[in-house]
């Protein structure tokens, strides 16, 4: 018995210090152990009520009687214990309950923080993001944020540490979207710290946790490419200029010359234009950069004044003319450089001013600059980040008032831009701004300008309005639509000059008109009477892209479908069937299923000119759905005229329409409209029921019309 009590208060003994020590660990300043410490605790407690359950509910057996077991006297230490476990239980409790509470303190020390960082006090906000991990020291947004702030004060070690601790595992945190905040955050103070290995792991991390960011990464990481890429050019450079080299030295000692303050204007000229021949290659491109080049350049006040004055002399002029020359040279094939230059906040907001220049050669010198830009994605991704795009767009389309090479190149430049995704993103937020610039183009007399600039910016707009959001917002617009019609007018006095521009509006228009509910009945009237005249023309593209225009403008009105029928369009739309080509027939059948939809007057002229339905059934077969499933419409329109039915009794057309019922149609509406079109047929002429029945027509028709009600 000695034995067994020796062993108890060593037991005893051994669970105080190990609950000393959780104690202490639960104190501790740093958040991992503090954590673990709170699990061991919860696991203690939870062992601890398991055991005094079992306790409560034990007796002894035997014989005689049945009693609740008693704890013997020397089992004291036990109770002494429980009665511990107890007490560390209520601390426990105590404890979520302040942490409950300091979460409290913590969110509201975060949002004072970003409140700060959103105004640009960087030290402020991290005061409060610290303050706030005083309260909760597991908080992972407040370790990104403090990072992020860190960053923008130039304290990279800080924010590595920072995104470090934002990643350790806290137990009860996931890897949720903080973590590819603390990678990007950890990616870009390593890139600044020029540890170009763990940036890249950084960012490669990010598309490991969430694949859908792979747009974002590659950004980054052509960052980490262009600034590690900009660091070994500087290294070499240095190297030149170590060892004498006579354009490493001449180039120094000529920015040097530049800086000298309150000079002629012909003297900085003199200096620029020598500077510009030595910039042969990226050894003396970097050397300007290194040694302040744009710095010297944008604080000079005399290029300032040159550049800002509306009516310049010859030698302002000269000066201005040589800086643009000297860009040119610098930024020429060196990213760095580029950057550089368009990022400062004096040429970035000076560039798009100076292609609205009444100097004509200026403005010409400063398309070419952009124009050289423009040739990479890096390029393109400066401009459309760091300039304003508003006031570039209105500069640019301002070209077209010349009718050279100019407009061209202009142009030239806004489809280039046009084909980033970022600038998408800023013309879908701007459309408001940018409407009365679109609008203003498309009312210019295309005579007084070049047809191929014009055919450019038009096409710009087209490829634009493809995309949704910006296709509704164009088409709201009355003043935008009645300009399209304008320049159609004028375009069609000389459509032999003007005819890509005419092909390329009628694309925008088409794009405008897929929006619901539809663009007004005044205005689609309007188009559909230039469509008809269209509908003759011999070129191939026009007469294809008016059937389009016609097939989207005829649902807005019954009336509108009347006229067209009037018009003759059912016989050249059967026309069309017969010679043309695929997007040809799409709009052709399209039109058809519309007229012969509501129009009986439509279905009797279709069976006039293809009395046994030929081109339909020909149609039923194809392998392209639309085609089929809009041959199948038209074809169970037309069987509500009389004896329509019965010139097919000798076809194959229910096997033909329930091919297309039963197939696994990714648009359920070719499988409606062929089961439509059976349903009509077996109605009309009442022998396809058996030709339905020796084909499973029931089965696969009741297969499939519960596929597409679930």
């Amino acid at each position: 018995m000695a034995g067994d009590q020796e062993k108890d208060l060593q037991k005893f003994l051994k669970n105080v210090d190990e609950i000393t020590n959780l104690i202490q660990e639960m104190n501790s300043e740093n958040p991992i152990i503090q954590q673990k410490a709170i699990q061991e605790t919860e696991k203690r407690l939870q062992f601890a009520m398991e055991t005094q359950e079992e306790d409560g509910c034990r007796t002894t057996v035997n014989k005689t009687m049945i009693s609740p077991a008693k704890a013997p006297a020397e089992n004291t230490d036990e109770m002494n214990q429980e009665a511990f476990l107890a007490a560390l239980e209520k601390d426990a409790k105590s404890r979520a309950k302040r942490r409950q509470e300091n979460k409290v303190l913590a969110d509201a020390l975060k949002e004072k923080g970003n409140e700060a960082f959103a105004k640009g006090d960087y030290e402020a906000a991290i005061l409060c993001y610290s303050e706030g991990l005083e309260k909760l020291k597991d908080m992972k947004v407040l370790y990104t944020n403090r990072a992020q702030a860190y960053i923008k004060l130039g304290d990279y070690q800080k924010a590595v540490t920072d995104c470090d601790w934002a990643l350790k595992p806290f137990s009860f945190m996931q890897c949720d979207e903080k973590c590819t905040k603390a990678y990007f955050h950890m990616g870009k103070a390593h890139m600044n710290l020029k540890n170009y290995s763990q940036s890249r792991e950084c960012f490669q991390k990010i598309l490991e946790i969430n694949p859908e960011l792979q747009r974002e990464v590659k950004d980054c990481l052509r960052q980490v490419g262009l600034q590690e890429k900009a660091e070994l050019q500087e290294k070499e450079a240095q190297e030149h200029l170590d060892s004498g080299k006579n354009a490493a030295v001449s180039t120094k000692a000529l920015l040097e010359s530049l800086s000298k303050p309150d000079q002629m204007p012909l003297f900085y000229a003199g200096g620029i234009e020598i500077l510009t021949e030595l910039m042969k290659d990226c050894i003396e491109q970097t050397l300007f950069r290194t040694h302040h080049g744009f710095q010297v350049i944008d604080e000079n006040l005399i290029i300032r004044r040159c550049f800002s004055t509306a009516e310049k002399d010859a030698a302002e002029e000269t000066l201005c003319m040589s800086v643009l020359r000297l860009w040119q040279a610098v930024t020429h094939g060196n990213e760095e450089n580029q950057r550089l230059l368009v990022t400062s906040p004096y040429t970035g907001k000076l560039l798009p001013s100076l292609l609205d220049s009444s100097v004509g050669s200026i403005q010409e010198q400063s398309l070419t600059l952009l124009l050289q830009l423009a040739e990479t994605e890096n390029g393109r991704i400066l401009i459309v980040n760091h300039l304003d795009l508003a006031r570039l767009l209105e500069a640019l389309v301002s070209f077209l008032d010349f009718s050279d090479k100019r407009a061209s190149s202009a142009m030239g430049l806004l489809t280039d831009l046009a084909l980033e995704e970022r600038f998408h993103v800023w013309f879908r937020a701007n459309i408001p701004a940018v409407l009365p610039i679109l609008t203003r183009v498309l009312r210019r007399d295309p005579k007084m300008t070049s047809p191929s600039a014009l055919y450019q910016c038009v096409a710009v707009m087209a490829n634009l309005s493809v995309d949704a959001a910006i296709q509704g917002d164009l088409a709201t617009s009355e003043e935008l639509r009645d300009a399209c019609l304008g320049l159609w007018t004028r375009c069609e006095e000389d459509m032999e000059s003007f005819r890509d521009v005419i092909y390329t509006l009628l694309g925008f228009m088409m794009n405008l008109c897929l929006q619901t509910p539809f663009v007004s009945e005044v205005w689609a009237k309007e188009v559909n009477r230039k469509c008809f005249c269209l509908l003759d023309s011999q070129d191939g593209g026009i007469l294809t892209r008016a059937a389009g225009l016609l097939s989207r403008t005829l649902p807005s009105s019954r009336h509108l479908v009347e006229e067209a029928i009037k018009a003759g369009v059912v016989k050249k739309m059967v026309k069309f069937l017969k010679v043309g080509g695929q997007t040809a027939s799409h709009y052709a059948i399209k039109t058809l299923a519309i007229c012969t939809n509501t129009h009986h007057e439509a279905r009797e002229e279709l069976l006039h000119l293809d009395k046994k339905l030929g081109i339909l059934m020909k149609l039923l077969d194809s392998e392209d759905e639309l085609l089929a499933g809009n041959a199948a419409l038209c074809l169970g329109n037309c069987m509500e005229v009389p004896q329509a039915a019965s010139s097919l009794l000798k076809t194959d057309v229910v096997r033909a329409l329930l091919r297309l019922v039963g197939n696994d149609s990714a648009k359920t509406a070719v499988q409606l409209n062929a089961g439509i079109a059976l349903g009509k047929l077996c109605t009309a002429e009442p022998r396809f029921a058996a030709h339905m029945r020796e084909h499973h027509g029931l089965e696969i028709l009741n297969s499939v019309t519960k596929h597409i009600s679930e």
